[in-house]
């Protein structure tokens, strides 16, 4: 069973004999569905060759904190943007050491400190008397308490000969914790509908009419919501990207034939979560045949689209609502009165087209920022990686159905701009 489907796992080896065990992680993460990306210690290239880690990841190994290579010359704020989770295994006694004090002077131990709000994992692995001495147990229990997630260690024989604690815990066990940080169960035994990416409207059999959504964000959103615990329906418009693990997905073309979809899943379900970017308008007439350039204007008559924000609200006025603002300006302006004339209880707005360039967010990119308004409130959720913004929208939302006035309220709707 893929558990880390469409994470980002960084790990970070050090300098111990166990090193050459994070090769087989590595291995058995992509395994489990996660990208890795490796950073090595200069330590840890004495036991294993970078070469060996690059062909197991798939992905260049880092090595270096001064990276000419990297974006800007700042490649441990790259890569810990980058990272889902930083794991460190094996992680050596001077490293823990190292860590505990704040220190950035090699690339792994820069990277862990520009984490921010990254989780970050620890695999002690070290001879048995180095793990018990008070040094080493009083560097672990400050990590303890800033929130550093501990991973063992194993006991029995060591490299050395010693019996005791120390070894690296295996990987199974190491992926097993990993995979309980992305599921929070906030959305156990819900039944979620998500649709993603854009609707193509007919001119002909050749042409149609579309906008630049890539539904990396709705298909983010779906993973995010399989791993709060939902069972999860993605209705999606025509896009280049693989199912997400343990999700049902139903693939559309029009706004018609997408407005007819969710309609009929919204029975069944008690959240939809819908940010496909919807045609507003559909051409009048399709043409059976291609048409051919002519020396003249040609003209199309347009239809407006079904609103299927008005027609589920209308179907089920009960639905706890939430709308998705896309613009190109005025973004708060625009996102507050969409949620007071669309009466819905929450709005997640984002900037599109050249406002979105500064932060290279939106259409088409791995990354985005959202804005979210309610009555009463708002938060900015700052520019990251779609997937980590999608764990963060779907854990704002479970908080105010979970904990909101609307307890007695069953379902919750992400909606997209219409």
């Amino acid at each position: 069973m893929q558990v880390l489907t469409n994470k980002r796992i960084l790990l970070g080896v050090t300098g111990s004999i166990a090193a050459y065990k994070a090769a087989d992680l590595v291995r058995r993460l992509r395994e489990a569905g996660a990208e890795v990306r490796v950073v090595m210690t200069r330590g840890a290239t004495e036991f294993v060759t970078p070469m060996t880690f690059q062909a197991l990841s798939g992905n260049p190994v880092h090595l270096h904190l001064l990276d000419t290579d990297a974006e800007a010359g700042m490649g441990h704020i790259e890569l810990a943007r980058w990272a889902d989770v930083i794991l460190i295994a094996p992680a050596s006694a001077d490293f823990i050491a190292r860590l505990t004090r704040g220190r950035a002077d090699d690339l792994l131990a820069a990277v862990c400190l520009a984490g921010g709000k990254v989780p970050l994992a620890v695999a002690p692995a070290m001879n048995a008397q180095m793990w018990a001495n008070e040094a080493t147990q009083e560097n672990v229990r400050l990590l303890s308490r800033r929130s550093v997630l501990l991973l063992g260690p194993d006991e029995g024989e060591q490299a050395c000969g010693d019996v005791g604690a120390g070894r690296l815990l295996a990987p199974e066990a190491i992926i097993a914790q990993l995979a309980q940080l992305f599921a929070p169960g906030s959305l156990s035994g819900r039944t979620v509908l998500v649709s993603a990416g854009p609707t193509r409207e007919a001119i002909d059999p050749v042409r149609y009419l579309s906008n630049h959504s890539s539904g990396k964000m709705g298909f983010s959103i779906a993973a995010a919501a399989q791993e709060a615990g939902a069972k999860v329906i993605l209705v999606a418009g025509p896009v280049s990207l693989a199912s997400p693990d343990r999700v049902e997905r139903i693939d559309v073309i029009s706004a018609m034939e997408m407005h007819d979809v969710i309609l009929q899943q919204a029975k069944t379900a008690d959240i939809f979560i819908s940010t496909a970017a919807v045609a507003d308008y559909r051409p009048a007439e399709a043409w059976s045949e291609k048409l051919k350039k002519e020396d003249r204007e040609l003209s199309l008559k347009m239809l407006p689209n079904p609103d299927i924000l008005a027609s589920v609200k209308k179907k089920f006025p009960r639905l706890f609502c939430v709308g998705f603002a896309a613009e190109t300006q005025d973004l708060a302006d625009y996102a507050q009165q969409k949620l007071h004339k669309k009466g819905i209880e929450l709005v997640a707005a984002n900037w599109v087209g050249p406002a979105a360039e500064a932060t290279g967010g939106a259409f088409g990119s791995d990354e985005n920022a959202l804005h979210l308004f309610w009555r009463g409130g708002d938060l900015a959720l700052e520019q990251a990686s779609k997937a980590k913004l999608a764990r963060r929208l779907v854990e704002v939302v479970a908080q105010h159905f979970n904990g909101g006035q609307n307890k007695s309220v069953s379902n919750i709707h992400f909606l997209s701009k219409e």
